[in-house]
């Protein structure tokens, strides 16, 4: 089965406008997927370089979003026959074509957060 439809067609249909952002939820949904992604944005990457670069993950967490990213076509997982045995962890083209979403991301949340201290949002919560 081939799926066709054009961003512009699923622009202009509310129906294909909510199932597509629902199929990209899908895929990067969760507390630790986009930080896995953002990681492994930076070039291929070893399962105890992720880690160390994500803070507060657990190895069964990390273990279980790997897995769950590679059913997704998000991680290539790659394993050399050496000794000891060496795995290695990397974006698929698809995972790559994340990045405009990934870099508006992180311009709203650095807007965003510059936004909460010059309002004083933040002494408010706390206070």
């Amino acid at each position: 089965m081939e799926y066709k439809i054009s961003f512009e067609e699923a622009k202009a249909c509310p129906i294909q406008f909510v199932l597509a952002i629902n199929d990209t939820l899908n895929v990067v949904s969760g507390k630790w997927k986009i930080p896995i992604i953002a990681t492994m944005s930076f070039g291929k990457q070893r399962f105890t370089e992720i880690q160390r670069n994500i803070p507060k993950i657990t190895p069964r967490m990390l273990s279980k979003e790997l897995k769950e990213l590679e059913l997704n076509g998000i991680v290539k997982r790659t394993v050399y026959d050496s000794i000891p045995v060496t795995i290695e962890y990397e974006l698929t083209e698809s995972a790559k074509q994340l990045s405009d979403v990934m870099n508006s991301m992180i311009q709203w949340g650095i807007n965003h957060r510059r936004g909460m201290f010059e309002d004083g949002i933040n002494e408010k919560i706390a206070g």
